[in-house]
């Protein structure tokens, strides 16, 4: 299987920044890739930080004015099954800044009382598929899951974060993971939740918008807040235009009776 991706970004800087970008590909998987950062036609260079989940950061600070990022990458074959840490096995079953599965305990337990493993992963998308409307612009960043529960609209990641706060209120571990999704449309970054069932972790993806074998994992987090594409410290800064485009040599279908593994 053979994937490209490429992200086009314009900012505008209102002061001196540290910007933080998560858009390249994961380690863990065979990439040739670019990575342009230019300002007023000066080239910039950014340093890669790796996080957790081999999720790779690149860090610069940017002056003042306009900036455009070019990021592209042809991906061939697919990753291992990602690792399985006993310190993820914690940290993923609990509460965080926008998977509230504390205050949605007694909804995840009317819910879905008694079903568990695969049942449980296609109850809960099924569950959060029905209930929410998939609209551009009906969230808010700081939007959780019980905003986007009570909104019943929102994009990927406010369906992503439904469903990890679900899942963690029944003691699932569960986390958010970005990629990069061929046959997704809109285009554009997307959002799904990975749950660990049958041992391994296995890809959720409530909006059915892309075939779930075809992903490309960004980066790995808590929820948006470890994962966003963009983020920006000391100064504002305007996103003017972003692109992303994401296409695989052959679009596989997506059976959804069986686990998948994001690879």
């Amino acid at each position: 299987m053979k994937r490209s991706v490429t992200a086009h970004l314009e900012l505008y800087l209102h002061g001196e920044a540290d910007l933080i970008f998560s858009i390249a590909v994961a380690q863990g998987v065979e990439t040739t890739e670019t990575f342009e950062i230019s300002s007023g036609g000066t080239r910039l260079e950014a340093h890669e930080v790796i996080g957790r989940h081999g999720t790779r950061l690149h860090r610069l600070t940017g002056p003042v004015g306009p900036m455009v990022i070019d990021y592209s990458a042809e991906v061939t074959g697919q990753a291992e099954p990602a690792a399985v840490e006993e310190l993820d096995l914690i940290e993923y079953r609990r509460p965080s800044r926008y998977c509230e599965s504390d205050t949605l305990f007694p909804t995840a337990q009317s819910e879905f009382a008694g079903v568990h493993g695969k049942d449980l992963l296609d109850a809960v998308s099924s569950w959060v598929g029905d209930r929410l409307v998939y609209v551009a612009g009906a969230s808010q960043p700081t939007d959780g899951a019980v905003a986007t529960m009570l909104a019943r609209a929102g994009v990927c990641r406010d369906y992503a974060h439904l469903v990890v706060a679900l899942l963690r209120a029944l003691d699932v571990p569960a986390r958010l993971a970005s990629v990069y999704a061929p046959g997704l449309f809109p285009m554009d970054f997307h959002a799904v939740a990975e749950a660990y069932v049958d041992g391994a972790w296995q890809v959720v993806d409530a909006t059915a918008l892309a075939p779930r074998s075809s992903l490309v994992r960004i980066a790995t987090g808590q929820d948006a807040s470890e994962t966003a594409f963009l983020s920006q410290h000391g100064a504002a800064v305007d996103l003017r235009w972003m692109g992303v485009t994401a296409v695989v040599d052959e679009l596989p279908g997506d059976d959804l009776t069986r686990l998948v593994s994001l690879r």
